[in-house]
């Protein structure tokens, strides 16, 4: 490899980036070292990448991709689609991920909003794609199999303000709304997750559930496993084949969202694995010990961040001590550990509010900055929609959606205490159309009168038995709300 760094000047005396040459520097450090490993078992090193996305970067600049350029991904998580968007990085293109848990919705949504000149797909999204009025009108066509040769070497100079993602927010509560990261911001976010998935113990084996960290771990010189079960469908991952891939790979690290971590506690783990990641949606308390207590010696990493801003926080929930335990099961929130140093974070009405390099300025929409960007001289203020509170000593801790709170109920204070109450096997606490409190749980409906004392203790709200809690798309780890209460009627 002839990989130097990006080390030009752009006009106005900023240093020239790309937020590829992680990779690249990393390629150049550990040619030989495996970067991904597929869901099939295939693997390419480092410096096998990184060629094969010079090489793709040659053909798709022979299909006229250059700087700006929008293209739309519509391919699955494996090694063409990390070659793919390594390749249209060094040319400066912009890559636009529609959103996953929305399936093919979010794919027409992300063409319709964006208006991309190409699209990266797989065959069988591309040939369904000429379907679709808002992908039909796509004229160029890329393939992550294209032949081109290319200098891997070769990467485009671009200011930190050039534009490199759009991704789109979950939709969970309202239409989801377009996020574009600049590449200077995604340096940045690499730099606040450095001490995070960073090692100072040698290359680390990842089995990366959340696909956009695949990014990350390879920036970061780990080796990054694609998981062999249905990335759609967390709740029912088989724990028998997690343990089974971490074994054949020796994974050291799982970065996975809560859903599977609940299910790890009664499964067994391979002896390689050191540390399990999740974010993505709450932890709960018990799941939280109960996983401590049956995987002694592995350490639990609660992860705390949103699509504008990833990390804000994040928690080794092995150090916490009793008490801290003990004020979670009170309601006092679940700990989500001392914001990151790149994060300026402030209290507006319990609202948690953050800024800092990495957190996103604004939507691809302007007008849907006025719900959550606020401006404050030069900075501007994301406004996450979580309340929470900072401890004595600095911790965060999350109460709940900032809007679901009633009558100073959080969602996260009465889930909590509710989920340890008997026979409760699920809880999700809502404000229903009204403006009355309810709190949706699963279980043995004959404890009732108990559960309905004892929430005497917390507040006045309603209790509904439901047959069971149904979840968020994106990770299967957040309380679907909106479903729930249309459900009740």
């Amino acid at each position: 490899m002839r990989w130097q760094g990006v080390s030009a000047l752009c006009p106005d005396g900023a240093r020239a980036l790309n937020l590829i040459e992680n990779f690249l520097s990393e390629a150049e450090r550990r040619p030989q070292q495996t970067a991904i490993i597929d869901r099939k078992g295939r693997s390419i090193s480092y410096a096998a990448l990184a060629k094969r996305s010079a090489d793709l970067a040659a053909a798709f600049a022979a299909k006229g991709i250059g700087k700006g350029d929008r293209v739309l991904i519509g391919t699955f998580p494996g090694i063409g689609l990390y070659a793919g968007l390594a390749a249209l990085w060094r040319l400066g293109a912009v890559v636009v991920f529609p959103e996953p848990a929305m399936g093919l919705a979010g794919f027409r949504h992300a063409a319709k909003v964006t208006r991309p000149k190409a699209l990266l797909a797989s065959w069988p999204i591309g040939c369904l794609a000429w379907f679709f009025p808002e992908t039909r009108s796509i004229s160029t066509r890329l393939s992550a199999g294209a032949i081109g040769h290319g200098d891997e070497g070769q990467c485009l100079p671009l200011k930190p303000d050039d534009p490199a993602l759009i991704s789109f927010t979950s939709g969970s509560t309202r239409k989801p709304k377009a996020i574009e990261r600049t590449h200077g911001l995604m340096r940045a976010q690499h730099l606040a997750l450095a001490s995070l998935i960073g090692s100072d113990h040698g290359p680390e084996i990842d089995i990366v559930a959340f696909p956009a960290f695949v990014l990350t771990c390879i920036g970061h010189g780990s080796t990054a496993v694609m998981p062999n079960w249905n990335l759609r469908r967390h709740d029912r991952m088989p724990p028998e084949r997690l343990k089974e891939l971490a074994e054949t790979t020796g994974a050291t690290r799982l970065l996975v969202p809560p859903v599977v971590v609940s299910r790890l506690v009664g499964s067994t783990l391979p002896s390689s694995v050191s540390r399990v990641m999740t974010g993505g949606g709450p932890l709960y308390p018990d799941v939280a010990r109960a996983f401590l207590a049956a995987h002694r010696g592995i350490g639990l990493t609660n992860v705390y961040g949103s699509t504008e801003a990833e990390p804000i926080s994040h928690a080794h929930l092995e150090e916490l001590t009793d008490a801290d335990w003990d004020a979670a099961a009170a309601g006092r929130g679940l700990p989500v550990g001392v914001p990151v140093p790149e994060v300026r974070l402030r209290f507006v009405d319990d609202e948690i509010q953050v800024a800092g390099p990495h957190v996103n300025r604004g939507y691809l929409d302007p007008s849907q900055d006025r719900d959550t960007k606020v401006a404050d001289g030069d900075t501007i203020w994301h406004r996450t929609g979580d309340a929470g509170r900072l401890d004595e000593d600095g911790r965060l801790w999350l109460l709940g959606r900032h809007g679901a709170a009633k009558d100073g109920l959080f969602a996260f204070s009465v889930e909590t205490a509710a989920r340890l109450w008997p026979s409760v096997t699920g809880a999700a606490f809502a404000v229903d159309d009204a403006g009355e409190p309810v709190l949706f749980l699963c279980g043995d409906a004959s404890h009732l009168p108990d559960w309905q004392s004892r929430a005497g203790s917390i507040g006045r709200f309603e209790i509904s038995v439901v047959d069971e809690i149904p979840m968020d798309r994106r990770h299967r780890s957040k309380p679907d709300l909106r479903t729930l209460l249309d459900q009740r009627g």
